[in-house]
């Protein structure tokens, strides 16, 4: 008697429901992401063979140049927005919700206090022209804004991470030293003797 024959059939895999869990999961990082800023200062920074990554939290960076210009990013939402809130009450200066919303996306910021709010305001475009205009961050010994960024930044890093602030400095490779310098002497008033240069990697090697 001839052997019987057990039909082949060919397996099928529905993918349905890992497209619909790739697409849903590709929409909430599109949707929740935050784009990177464009820096306002036009800064070529020296290159270095020493490579270490620069930390992803509890880090203040301060971009030096356009001939004098100091800028100053903060970290962490979160951070930004006890930060802007300390330099409030500081300077005697209320911000609205709104506000406080668009702070917490910027990037790098150079502009007095005084003319933040109208900062804030600006798109990225408007914003990107007026920091090239603007004299950056007064760090004067009459006017030391800076200072005052940097001390209250290290507070609210600490009340909500129970951290110390890390700084790194973004100088470009034409400044001039008493710039740079003015800027390690804030640090230093402020105890700060550690931070981190950022460079790029130099070809070839």
């Amino acid at each position: 008697m001839p052997r019987a024959k057990v039909q082949r059939k060919s397996t099928a895999i529905d993918m349905t429901a890992m497209c619909d869990v790739s697409f849903l999961l590709l929409t909430f990082f599109i949707l929740t992401a935050t784009a990177r800023q464009p820096d306002p200062l036009d800064i070529i920074i020296p290159s270095s063979t020493y490579k270490i990554k620069v930390p992803d939290n509890d880090i203040g960076i301060l971009s030096i140049g356009g001939k004098g210009k100091v800028f100053y990013e903060i970290v962490g939402q979160d951070v930004k927005e006890a930060t802007l809130a300390k330099m409030g009450q500081q300077y005697n200066i209320q911000f609205t919700p709104e506000e406080i919303k668009r702070f917490k996306v910027l990037g790098s910021f150079g502009v007095p206090i005084e003319s933040l709010k109208q900062f804030i305001a600006m798109d990225s475009e408007d914003r990107e022209k007026f920091a090239k205009q603007s004299a950056g961050i007064p760090s004067d010994s009459t006017n030391n804004q800076l200072a005052q960024w940097i001390m209250q930044n290290r507070h609210s890093v600490a009340e909500l991470h129970n951290a110390p602030l890390r700084i790194s400095i973004k100088g470009d490779a034409q400044e001039e030293y008493p710039t740079v310098k003015k800027i390690i002497d804030i640090l230093q008033k402020q105890k700060i003797n550690k931070f981190s240069l950022i460079t790029s990697a130099e070809g070839g090697k």
